[in-house]
């Protein structure tokens, strides 16, 4: 077998990765939010100068991938100020909430890039934000198979 064969074969595989899947949904973020994705859009294109440094093709082609990730995503970022109040839970809010087995579990709503329930915060589209969503203190909701009680929103 020639070396330009393997060559080609090596090159075909570092050319260009797919992009990275973008929501269909409203990118929503918090102020917090924003910023994270703009220090992870500095963090990778550091990534990628060190990457073309060393003329690693496939590290140029992974952070390449994630720059025009998290180009799409601060481009299109729409920040949603905090909620003026607290009696019904919005994007941004901290809702308390206790469910059936008597667990108390807080989590503030976010943008989905921001979300990451181990945390403390849910992405906007989960299916339980979207339960909890212009819900009240009182209100019962249906999560998952059980129902949760909202005890306090913040």
């Amino acid at each position: 077998m020639s070396r330009a064969f393997v060559k080609d074969a090596e090159d075909a595989d570092v050319a260009e990765l797919p992009d990275r899947l973008i929501s269909e949904h409203a990118n929503f973020v918090t102020a917090e939010g924003l910023a994270a994705i703009e220090a992870e859009f500095a963090r990778v294109q550091e990534e990628h100068a060190a990457a073309v440094a060393a003329a690693d093709r496939a590290r140029i082609a992974a952070a390449a991938r994630d720059l025009r990730y998290w180009a799409s995503r601060a481009a299109t970022a729409e920040v949603i100020a905090p909620p003026k109040d607290a009696s019904e839970v919005h994007f941004g809010s901290t809702v308390t909430f206790a469910r059936a087995d008597g667990r108390r579990q807080t989590y503030r709503i976010v943008g989905e890039d921001e979300a990451d329930p181990a945390k403390g915060t849910l992405s906007y589209v989960s299916p339980l934000a979207k339960a909890l969503l212009g819900k009240s203190v009182g209100d019962i909701v249906r999560a998952g198979n059980s129902d949760v009680e909202v005890l306090e929103i913040g």
